[in-house]
């Protein structure tokens, strides 16, 4: 499975252009440090819009998905530091999922992401998942590494800021990893449009991500 672990954090924001050099900075010299170092936490990864909104993106890897819930992890929620406090402030257009990986395909990760969010209907879930997972076939496509599915949890799926709002905390998202903008292009413009329309779902959005870095937790280990 290309995807560590069995648990997934997502978050997505904007911040304002006065705001993001700071943004920037603390995310690549405290933030993602500080959530891989969670117990159970096993790697991040940050990208940067090249056509999608909101224009920043995190994935977070966890060894299980009770990780996301568990007193590690609400105990770092409950103490950010100043720094941490001061950005989260500014997020605008936050989505926060807390998720878990129920189908991971493929070899690899890639520094391109698709992402496409998938808001299920009540009932329509084991249909919408087979219907999603059988196109899953990244080694027909050049350029295409891998595919997942992520599962919210409503109950955990909460933004932390009120800026933000808690619909659509039971959505779905699908990540293509491949190595070029133009194959992941090809690869989710149109491909799970019959998924969706076919279980009575509705697609709410889809774009394309830049990878700009990612942190493991023996990246961590190393360098302690």
């Amino acid at each position: 499975m290309p995807l560590a672990g069995q648990g997934m954090l997502l978050t997505s924001m904007d911040v304002d252009s006065s705001d993001e050099a700071d943004f920037n900075t603390w995310y690549d010299r405290e933030h993602l440090i500080e959530r891989v170092a969670i117990e159970g936490f096993l790697e991040a990864r940050r990208y940067v819009a090249h056509a999608a909104s909101p224009k920043y993106l995190s994935l977070y890897s966890t060894r299980s998905f009770e990780v996301l819930s568990s007193a590690a992890y609400r105990h770092a929620l409950a103490n950010q530091t100043a720094w941490s406090r001061q950005n989260i402030a500014r997020f605008r257009n936050m989505i926060r999922g807390v998720a878990r990986i129920t189908a991971s395909r493929g070899q690899g990760r890639g520094a391109v992401l698709g992402l496409l969010r998938i808001r299920p209907k009540a009932g329509a879930e084991t249909a919408l998942r087979d219907a999603v997972v059988a196109r899953f076939v990244p080694e027909q496509q050049d350029g295409i590494l891998s595919m997942h599915l992520i599962e919210n949890d409503p109950a955990l799926s909460k933004p932390l800021t009120t800026d933000s709002s808690a619909s659509g905390a039971a959505d779905w998202f699908v990540l293509v990893d491949g190595s070029t903008v133009q194959a992941v292009e090809a690869a989710i413009n149109g491909r799970f449009d019959d998924a969706v329309r076919s279980t009575s779902c509705e697609l709410i959005a889809s774009g394309i991500y830049r990878l700009l870095w990612d942190l493991t937790k023996d990246d961590l280990a190393a360098a302690g």
